[in-house]
């Protein structure tokens, strides 16, 4: 292309980003580990029905797919699943184990021969399902969290740790499958066993709470017939949060919690340390500001990983993550150098090697490997980079010139009461392109999912699709989003439908009142619990020209009393308080309760197989909002679940936004398909 830049309306440009290229890009490397010396992770396949396959690094550097489809690598256990599989060497070849999603068994499987399941198929309510799956080749074993479903109901279900024989003579047998503890707690995260083999430690939790409100870390001696024994808490309790534990090499807890406010790392039976803490359980190892651990939505999230050196790998940031290695002898931290500005909570180590799963603004998730050995010979100055990491999986290609990629800005605004917002804006962007100069741009704020979570500054083709035809994206991290301490997650407790529609609202304003946006033409999209925030905004507030509603939750005392699965059936008790105190409080703030109350045109997208916020809520929704005079559009996709994952849906998804935003700021996309808006 030339050097001429066009004068062109906001909305208008013409960008070789289209739904088809962000669809294929969707979806990020995942759940890092090592197969002997070699590199493993699951990866996206979204033109393949959107299945996950397990990936690795072969010998010539290439990575290599290891399961054809339909082999779909991933668990539901507590819906969102969690690590998948696990593997070893065994007689000098590969042996793992992976769970498929179709049908939730763990199977076995060497490379050049086919999948052989090791657990049965239960006809009972959801049946039986497995995830954080540990080789114990010493045992013969594998060990996993197994979820049985004991009925037809969500909360027809138990959870614990199990062993699973690696012969499968359980394949068709439920009593082949050793349950190692008994079942007292409702959630618990896979075992961790010492060094020696004598203790396994894990996390449990029970409702109302949620694991980043309050959980137990468990250690019980291991029998010799390998089931746990006297099992006592040791750390934790309904205030304070443990994300993560591990073992180090020298046979130690090590757990991240946010007893301070942050989530910080710990040795248990620590002595006092040179930070000044005199209590030796207090004696954090990095007593920083910062997070070392996040909200466990996945069973398996590793935020560190000991080596046996006995530094520690560490994801750690506060909002934004970087790679580091702690030196928990004397607390010094350093970073590894590198591009990569977004870490995700998967690390996997093997003697020095670490491995990770890193981003940036101007690139995709990839897997990365950091070597520790020279830090751990020489030991490096304080602050000086442990070493380079390098792409060694899933590496970013630049699909088209990145200079159509958004170049976002990190911003803080100020909210209700003087509160702090933060949010990255990423202003419409076009090498070619510029609108006149009188012209403010159209802008979407996206509300992230959750809604303790957070949107990570990194590359994403689906809000690049927008920038780069002149609509600006505003992703706002509202109060109660994770990776800011506790009490910014706190702010959203009996306050959801609130905080986060006012912080939404502020920056959009902001926005507006500062001249970066058009104030006509601001447009509001969120999927999940950020479909809440959508809607919940168009019910309360007059800041939006339109919004666009995904997978939501939209009928609160529907949504808590049985129409969603598990683990989340009691999460409202935190955001919005006690039904049975406050069940006004649930009517007063639910969308679907108030839909005569929205008058901007919206968009509904919706899986048809979600079993987190299901169709039925949308349609009832609907059903009021009939003959209203409200134009809007509802679409639907069989084999669809919570998020979607098929390139067909995601193509249909953003042309159809897009034809929102177009019919209602009055923009003129070239070659997007008409969304068809009815009353």
């Amino acid at each position: 292309m030339g050097d001429e830049v066009q004068t062109l309306a906001y909305g208008s440009w013409s960008s070789p980003i289209g739904a088809a290229l962000a669809a294929a890009h969707d979806g990020d490397p995942e759940y890092v580990g090592f197969v002997g010396d070699e590199a493993w992770w699951t990866e996206p396949r979204p033109a393949e029905g959107g299945r996950r396959t397990l990936m690795r690094r072969c010998a010539d550097g290439t990575g290599e797919s290891v399961l054809p489809a339909p082999w779909n690598v991933r668990s539901r256990v507590i819906e969102y699943g969690g690590q998948p599989w696990a593997g070893a060497i065994v007689d000098g070849e590969p042996l793992v184990v992976f769970v498929h999603f179709a049908d939730q068994r763990l199977y076995r499987y060497r490379p050049g021969g086919e999948p052989v399941p090791l657990t049965p198929v239960s006809p009972v309510g959801g049946g039986l399902r497995w995830v954080d799956p540990q080789m114990r080749l010493e045992r013969g074993e594998v060990w996993c969290v197994l979820e049985e479903f004991t009925g037809d109901a969500p909360d027809d279900v138990r959870r614990v740790p199990a062993a699973v024989p690696l012969d499968g003579s359980a394949a068709e047998d439920r009593d082949g499958v050793r349950e190692l503890s008994d079942d007292r707690h409702r959630f618990v995260t896979g075992p961790r066993l010492s060094p020696d083999g004598r203790q396994a430690a894990w996390l449990a939790w029970d409702h109302p709470r949620m694991p980043w409100d309050g959980t137990e870390l468990l250690v019980a001696e291991v029998g010799a017939d390998g089931t746990f024994r006297a099992a006592r808490t040791v750390a934790g309790g309904p205030e304070e949060s443990l994300a993560q534990v591990e073992w180090s090499a020298d046979g130690r807890l090590l757990y991240a919690s946010d007893r301070t406010g942050w989530w910080n790392l710990y040795r248990d039976g620590e002595p006092p340390s040179p930070f000044g803490r005199e209590d030796p359980h207090l004696a954090s190892l990095a007593p920083r500001e910062e997070e070392f651990g996040g909200p466990l939505w996945k069973l398996g999230y590793r935020w560190f990983a000991p080596l046996d050196s006995g530094l520690i790998a560490v994801v750690h940031g506060c909002g934004a993550t970087t790679l580091g290695v702690l030196d928990p002898e004397t607390g010094e931290l350093v970073d590894a150098a590198g591009p990569w500005t977004e870490f995700a909570p998967s690390l996997a180590v093997h003697g020095g090697r670490v491995l990770a799963v890193g981003a940036s603004p101007r690139s995709a998730y990839e897997v990365v490997e950091l070597d520790t050995l020279p830090q751990a010979r020489t030991g490096p100055p304080e602050g000086a980079p442990v070493g380079r990491a390098r792409v060694i999986g899933a590496p970013h290609h630049d699909a088209v010139d990145p200079a159509y990629y958004p170049e976002p800005q990190i911003r803080t605004f100020t909210g209700p009461a003087g509160r702090e917002i933060r949010a990255h804006i990423y202003p419409p962007h076009h090498p070619g392109c510029a609108a006149p100069g009188e012209e403010l741009p159209p802008y979407v704020v996206w509300a992230h999912g959750g809604p303790t979570g957070r949107a990570p500054l990194v590359l994403d083709l689906a809000i690049a699709y927008f920038t780069s035809r002149g609509i600006g994206v505003a992703e706002v991290n509202y109060g109660g989003s994770a990776g800011y301490g506790r009490e910014y997650r706190n702010l959203l407790r009996e306050q959801w439908g609130v905080v986060d529609v006012e912080d939404c609202a502020a920056v959009a304003t902001a926005l507006a009142d500062e001249g970066t946006a058009d104030r006509d033409r601001l447009a509001i999209r969120g999927g999940s619990a950020g479909g809440w925030t959508a809607a919940a905004s168009l019910v309360t507030t007059d800041v939006y020209a339109c919004g666009t509603i995904l997978y939501p939750v939209l009928d609160l005392a529907g949504w808590g009393s049985g129409e969603t699965h598990d683990f989340e059936s009691r999460y409202l008790e935190t955001l919005i308080g006690p039904y049975t105190e406050v069940p006004g409080r649930y009517a007063q703030r639910s969308p679907s309760e108030h839909a005569d109350r929205i008058t901007a045109p919206f968009l509904l997208l919706q899986g048809l197989d979600d079993v987190i916020c299901p169709p039925a809520q949308c349609e009832r929704f609907l059903a009021r909002m009939a003959g209203r005079g409200v134009p809007h559009a509802y679409l639907t996709f069989e084999g669809e679940g919570h998020g979607f994952r098929r390139a067909e849906t995601t193509v249909r998804v953003l042309e159809s936004e897009l034809s929102l935003y177009a019919q209602v700021f009055g923009l003129n996309p070239p070659a997007v398909p008409a969304l068809e808006l009815v009353e």
